[in-house]
């Protein structure tokens, strides 16, 4: 059997995106594997989820790379990539390559009680955060959550007027200062075309 050439293993939640980059940069050697998005919020299970899934195609593929940044594994996902000798997205977080390093870093200095969304976190926004964290039964804990934060920062990959309504919405639910940056996809598109196109055909 002849192995394809590359694979790139990816977060669920940035399967839009990085499916639209492909498209948009003519990458027909690369072939995306997405994990659960809901792996977004239990960072503990990403190594050995991503694990799993090298382990399952590497014999089928000449290169692979994993589209996950840091992610809360607290440098376990690099640890275990260091077995393999795979590369990751640099980064903490999708944060920080949606918005780019410089960028983020800014950000993070110009208001360190920052909350974050992309289009992925403003599009499930109830079940990630008001289900996920129980708000939806315990508004009450909604200020133990979030009272240290001031602000929520919309970055937008898309241009889409409903998503940054609703990112709008969700501040006002926080009771944040609500600010929208849009990155679209060339900083991140920027990160992995640093990777995948030296295994151009």
């Amino acid at each position: 059997m002849t192995k394809e050439s590359v694979l790139v293993i990816a977060c669920g939640a940035l399967a839009k995106e990085i499916v639209e980059l492909k498209r948009l940069n003519g990458w027909s050697h690369v072939k995306i594997q997405c994990l659960p998005a809901d792996l977004h919020s239990r960072p503990e299970k990403i190594p050995g989820a991503v694990r799993a899934a090298i382990e399952e195609y590497r014999a089928d593929y000449e290169h692979m790379f994993v589209a996950y940044a840091d992610c809360g594994t607290g440098g376990a996902l690099d640890k275990m990539l260091d077995e393999f000798g795979i590369e990751r997205l640099s980064g903490a977080h999708c944060y920080e390559f949606y918005a780019g390093a410089a960028e983020f870093a800014a950000l993070a200095d110009e208001e360190p009680g920052t909350f974050y969304l992309t289009d992925f976190l403003a599009r499930h926004f109830d079940r990630l955060v008001k289900e996920g964290l129980g708000l939806d039964r315990h508004p009450e804990l909604k200020s133990t959550y979030f009272g240290n934060y001031r602000r929520l920062v919309y970055l937008s990959q898309s241009a889409s007027a409903e998503l940054e309504q609703a990112a709008r919405e969700h501040a006002d639910y926080l009771g944040l200062e609500y600010d929208h940056r849009h990155t679209g996809l060339e900083p991140v598109g920027r990160n992995l075309g640093e990777h995948v196109v030296q295994w151009l055909n």
